[in-house]
Parts: structure tokens; C-alpha cells; sequence
């Protein structure tokens, strides 16, 4: 998931820029409204947390003009603790929640998670498909009830799958949902990342669509009897295939080790 922090303290921004990247999200970070609301024009984000008293432009503009553009990113603003007038009006402007300054980190975390889910139409707090299970609050991933271990970026794309079956997402599109503008992107980062995925949670779990991307099957395929080699042991085409005309996934990049 990739985030947009709003927040012009120094010293509070990085502090939760280094709370959200330890969460597994991709942060942008700016520290005036006339940015906040350029990144906001040019880049697509799945949440924003947004300091209301900003240089250049305030906070509330940013938002109301964010929302005359019908833009539904969900909207976390943060306030100080006594100023209840500057709740009502970020609630009023279109924002769906808000968190109190000095940050909870704990309850921040939560919140985001809770807009998230609100977000993507979901009320349960666990992504369930299938033989497999995410829990975005402990990041803990099961497999047939049995942990298994995804580095930050391997569980980033996954959830990014899972939570929309049936939807054909691009590389670029799950690039954006792993890298800040600061990351360095290696060209077959993505396709690595999906064939770790597929040796870890079986071949045919995520479907390349060639020329298009990468998609997770609207229904689950019925339980395999067998987890040796990850499935049922059977490689299908569709499943090594990768959009550019082979799985690179042994071949290097990143390797998914973040």
C-alpha cells in the first residue's frame, strides 16, 4: 500500500515515516500543501495523512480540493488534541477519520488499517481466499493454518492481489503500490517478487494475464490434498508464464528480500 504523508514538523514527519515504512507501506512524505496537493494530481495513493496546518496551502483546501476533483482516497487528518473545531471542519471537507496529535502510533496504525478496509468494501479485519489467510495488523500470512514467511515487498503484492480477485493489476500499478518516490525500482523487481510467491504458496495461485499483468482468480480453486512443492505439485503454463514472455524470478533483481 502506498501512502501520502502531509506534515511540515520535521521530527513528527519522520517519525512516522519511519513507524509507516516499518508497517510495510510505501510513504511518500511532503511538508507544505502546494506539493501535497501536486502528488495528489499526478500520483495515485490508497491513503493520505494530512496535517491540516500546513505552509502555502492549508490542509483543508488541499482536501476539498482533492474532493471537487470526486476523488475518493480515504483522508486521515491529524489535529491537536483540543482542536475540536478543526476536526469538524476536516470532517465536513470530506475527510474520513481523524487522528490526534501527539500520534499514538499504535492507534495510528489502526485507523489507517480500519480506512483501508473500509476502502476495499471489507468489514473483517482478515483477507481469507481460499487455503490462504493475511492478517494486515501482525502482517502474519497462513497457509493452511501454517505461517508462512513473506518479506515486506512478497506481502505487499499479495495483498495487493488478494484483495481484489479477479482484477487484472499491471506491473506499473503494483510498482506503485511498492515504492516511494525515493526507492530505487529494479526492472523485473515485480516478477520476482510473484514467482517467490508462487513457490511459496503454490504455482497457480497468481495468474499471469500476458500483456496485461497479474490477477488473482475471483473464486479460490478447490483445496489441494497435498502442500508438498507449495500445491499439487502441477505447473501450468499460465502460472510460469510472466508478462514479458518468461518468468525472470531466478534471474536476480531484488530478490524480494526487503
Amino acid at each position: 500500500m502506498r501512502l501520502l504523508l502531509v506534515e511540515d514538523d520535521v521530527m513528527i514527519g519522520e517519525s512516522v515515516l519511519d513507524a509507516l515504512r516499518g508497517e510495510g507501506y510505501a510513504v511518500d512524505w511532503v511538508r507544505d500543501g502546494a506539493v501535497a496537493d501536486s502528488a495528489l494530481r499526478t500520483e495515485q495513493y490508497d491513503l493520505v495523512l494530512l496535517d491540516l496546518g500546513l505552509p502555502k496551502m492549508d490542509g483543508i483546501a488541499v482536501l476539498k480540493a482533492l474532493r471537487t476533483r470526486r476523488e475518493t482516497t480515504p483522508v486521515l487528518i491529524a489535529t491537536a488534541r483540543d482542536a475540536v473545531s478543526a476536526r469538524i471542519a476536516g470532517l465536513d471537507a470530506g475527510a474520513d477519520d481523524y487522528v490526534l496529535k501527539p500520534y499514538d502510533l499504535d492507534e495510528l496504525s489502526a485507523r489507517i488499517r480500519a480506512l483501508l478496509r473500509r476502502a476495499a468494501g471489507r468489514a473483517e479485519p482478515v483477507f481469507s481466499y481460499g487455503r490462504i489467510s493475511l492478517n494486515p495488523a501482525t502482517h502474519e500470512a497462513l497457509l493452511d493454518g501454517e505461517p508462512v514467511a513473506l518479506s515486506q515487498r512478497e506481502w505487499a503484492v499479495l495483498e495487493a492481489l488478494i484483495a481484489r480477485p479477479g482484477m487484472i493489476l499491471s506491473r506499473a500499478q503494483l510498482e506503485e503500490k511498492l515504492y516511494s518516490w525515493k526507492d530505487e525500482i529494479s526492472s523485473n523487481a515485480v516478477e520476482v517478487y510473484v514467482h517467490s510467491l508462487r513457490k511459496k504458496l503454490g504455482p497457480d495461485l497468481i495468474r499471469n494475464i500476458r500483456g496485461m499483468g497479474y490477477m488473482i482468480a475471483k473464486e479460490p480453486a478447490p483445496a489441494s490434498p497435498s502442500r508438498d512443492g507449495g500445491g499439487d505439485g502441477r505447473h501450468t503454463p499460465e502460472a510460469d508464464s510472466v508478462e514479458d514472455g518468461g518468468d525472470s524470478g531466478d534471474g536476480g533483481g531484488d530478490g524480494g528480500g526487503d
